[in-house]
């Protein structure tokens, strides 16, 4: 793994700040766990993908300047660095995106991508079920076969902006007899159609973002199924590597965090007591930055994820929640103050940030089931 910038990627670095400098909104727009800070965030996404910054590893023709993972790092840190705010394409461009890529037909490519990275159809993940949350192979919404497609119905929970979204991906039971992994089929559902019921579930901040799904014989054509019929553990597989490796969670979210925390730090005291704990936090993002260019000179080279992702999620969410509950022993009494309080400390941002953080060791797969994979799968241990 070579550390050193070459002049071009020097270069992109420079480009990407200037124009981040230069765009990111101030103030920052209210959540997008609101309705209305869900249409500000689309935007700006909106403005990312006129300027060519949406999708910057893509391919020209839907959007991206065909970086190379090495400088869709360097831009997810210049994006961090500025403030930039989330990414509301998230589910679509990090978890969706690559799927298609390595599974997905030409058709489906050059039908969902571009609309895809321009915010005009924004997608949420829809994995989990009320009895099948981290144990995904355990799903009931089922599939009927239908002239030109499929009938689907079930419940799927937890789809994060849901609410807000116009289709859904995920698993489906279309083989009656199967249990488990077998008899799943991956497919993408149209929200804006008879049979299809959405219902707000409220977070701890009160906001309404996440949604229930409910089929009731909503229709799937055979073009929105990805991958083989009874074949979607597979594809699902493409999926969670992405959302616990490389794209989901890039090292510039962590960076920039901990550069936060240090200036928290110092700013309010620079207490002694708490020195190597904050110390440890910038340790912890800048290794993780390493492993990661580690894990992307890999890929370049021709290798893949896998289940090391499992690593990847179980270090950055637990190093996530150690920092934020780091934040808020530094704030003290200040931490429970309302965002719009006098004294509230950058609009309650780091007491806001906290409370998701504790939704990261339980989302893409609770860090228990994934201590078990690299028990398993990684490390080859016996089972029980």
């Amino acid at each position: 793994m070579d550390l050193r910038f070459s002049e071009a990627q020097q270069a992109f670095r420079a480009e990407a700040r200037a124009w981040l400098q230069a765009n990111v909104p101030d103030p920052r727009p209210p959540s997008h766990n609101t309705r209305d800070g869900f249409a500000q965030h689309v935007a700006w996404e909106k403005q990312l993908f006129e300027a060519g910054w949406a999708v910057v590893s893509w391919p020209k023709a839907y959007g991206g300047r065909e970086a190379s993972l090495v400088e869709w790092l360097i831009f997810e840190e210049e994006y961090y660095r500025a403030g930039a705010p989330a990414r509301v394409t998230q589910n679509g461009i990090f978890l969706l995106a690559p799927t298609l890529f390595e599974c997905g037909t030409p058709e489906q490519q050059e039908r969902i991508l571009q609309p895809m990275a321009a915010a005009d159809y924004l997608w949420a993940q829809a994995w989990s079920e009320p009895n099948a949350g981290s144990d995904l192979a355990s799903v009931t919404s089922r599939a009927e076969r239908v002239e030109g497609g499929w009938r689907v119905t079930g419940q799927k929970t937890w789809c994060s902006r849901g609410a807000f979204c116009q289709g859904i991906y995920g698993l489906f039971r279309t083989d009656p007899e199967s249990q488990r992994h077998r008899g799943l089929t991956y497919m993408m559902v149209d929200l804006d159609q008879p049979g299809v019921t959405l219902r707000a579930v409220e977070d701890l901040d009160g906001h309404d973002a996440f949604a229930e799904v409910f089929l009731e014989d909503a229709f799937v054509p055979d073009r929105d199924v990805i991958g083989a019929v009874n074949g979607g553990w597979g594809v699902a597989m493409s999926t969670t590597s992405s959302e616990r490796g490389l794209s989901l969670r890039s090292p510039g979210r962590f960076l920039a965090m901990a550069d936060r925390l240090i200036a928290l730090w110092k700013e309010n005291g620079a207490d002694a007591r708490l020195r190597d704990r904050v110390l440890q936090i910038w340790m912890d993002a800048r290794a993780y930055q390493l492993y990661t260019y580690g894990t992307v000179t890999r890929m370049m080279a021709g290798g893949s994820i896998g289940a090391d992702s499992s690593f990847n999620k179980i270090f950055w969410s637990e190093m996530d929640l150690a920092a934020h509950e780091l934040a808020l022993e530094i704030l003290a009494s200040r931490a429970e103050l309302h965002p719009h309080a006098p004294d509230a400390v950058d609009g309650g941002r780091w007491t806001h940030d906290y409370l998701f953080s504790l939704a990261g060791p339980i989302y893409a797969g609770t860090n228990e089931v994934q201590r078990n994979i690299v028990a398993s799968r990684v490390l080859d241990l016996p089972r029980k």
